[in-house]
């Protein structure tokens, strides 16, 4: 009789491990946020955003998750202050 597809008897079930968050260089995420890198390393110095030094030469990286966490708290941030009113018309610019 030949074996249905819907028949996952004969499969191994999926191997089940750790999931690891996706890591970003401070590079990436300069792009990701489009700004100078002097304001990231900024916000890792004081510990604003998360970030971890790995091998031997240090290297910096953010998780993902950390990343995202803080892109959804700037949002909120702004979001307050608009309904304050604390954000006035001229302090929103066009970028050029």
């Amino acid at each position: 009789m030949p074996t249905r597809i819907e028949d996952n008897d004969n499969f191994p079930a999926p191997t089940k491990g750790p999931v690891f968050p996706r890591m970003l260089t401070l590079e990436q995420v300069q792009e990701v946020l489009n700004v100078k890198g002097s304001l990231v390393y900024s916000l890792v110095r004081s510990g604003e955003l998360p970030a971890g030094q790995f091998g031997g030469r240090g290297v910096w990286r953010v998780r993902e998750s950390d990343l995202m966490a803080y892109i959804d708290a700037a949002f909120a941030k702004t979001a307050e202050r608009i309904a304050a009113g604390q954000v006035q018309e001229d302090d929103v610019a066009a970028e050029d």
